[in-house]
């Protein structure tokens, strides 16, 4: 079997200069290779580390994690092996932010290194309600109408009958994950924030983004981008070159003290 972390991280190292990585976690239903092209973007001084939850593409025959607690355990201990030697950051899009933010806390428990900073995207604050319907249980065929109302999985793959059926039980799973969540009250994180929101976004409002400031005792910043749910594809342009400047400065800031 190979090493736990090979089969939870894809690291596309950038050069001798880096100076931080960037830990990417995807949305629910998506993989590593939702941020494969964010590399060619990245200036050398950011190492892009992406995510690979079990269930999808090279990890297809993994059985999915339905529950945070358990990812998120498993997730602590794949980061105790990693190398110490550089800071990082946590970057995560909708369900992605969710895990982010709960595996910051649970470093921070076990007294481990905590991101410099953790970007969440598209996600309301934790903390806060869930107000949409919970589907992960629902029929397949008023699943698949949720999946397309959502708008992030294409048509040709919501058509394709063979396929959805070998997906169905990963996205299922992913949104078991994210309704079955539950939030339990910690001290703030002392870390920086900055979240982003699509400006069409219909599943998360602006307050709902604005709630993450309560969830740091250090820096919040708050990013609307023009956009649905999915903005972090149509809006790359604009959202990779704020979160290189917030990384690559604060890492200058870091050094100066």
């Amino acid at each position: 079997m190979p090493p736990l972390s090979s089969r939870w991280l894809l690291p596309l190292e950038a050069s001798g200069t880096t100076r931080l990585r960037l830990f990417c976690f995807p949305y629910a239903g998506g993989g590593a290779a939702a941020y494969r092209c964010w590399r060619e973007q990245l200036p050398p001084e950011i190492a892009l580390i992406l995510v690979q939850l079990p269930g999808r593409e090279s990890r297809l025959t993994d059985p999915p994690f339905v529950r945070m607690a358990s990812l998120i355990e498993e997730l602590a201990e794949v980061m105790c092996t990693q190398r110490r030697d550089l800071p990082f950051a946590f970057f995560g899009h909708s369900m992605g932010a969710r895990i982010a933010f709960e595996l910051s806390l649970s470093l921070r428990r076990n007294g481990l290194p905590q991101p410099e900073r953790l970007f969440v995207s598209g996600s309301q604050a934790p903390h806060l309600p869930n107000r949409k319907r919970l589907v992960h249980d629902l029929p397949p065929a008023d699943f698949k109408r949720h999946l397309a109302q959502l708008g992030g999985t294409p048509q040709e793959l919501l058509d394709n009958v063979e396929l959805m059926d070998l997906l169905l039980p990963t996205l299922r799973a992913d949104f078991a994950l994210w309704e079955t969540y539950r939030y339990v009250s910690e001290p703030p994180l002392a870390c920086p924030i900055s979240a982003y929101g699509g400006t069409a976004d219909p599943h998360v409002t602006h307050e709902e983004l604005l709630a993450w400031g309560t969830q740091t005792s250090a820096a919040f910043d708050l990013q609307m981008l023009p956009g649905d749910h999915f903005f972090v594809r149509s809006a790359l342009n604009e959202l990779l070159p704020d979160i290189v400047t917030k990384s690559i400065s604060h890492q200058k800031n870091a050094m100066r003290v």
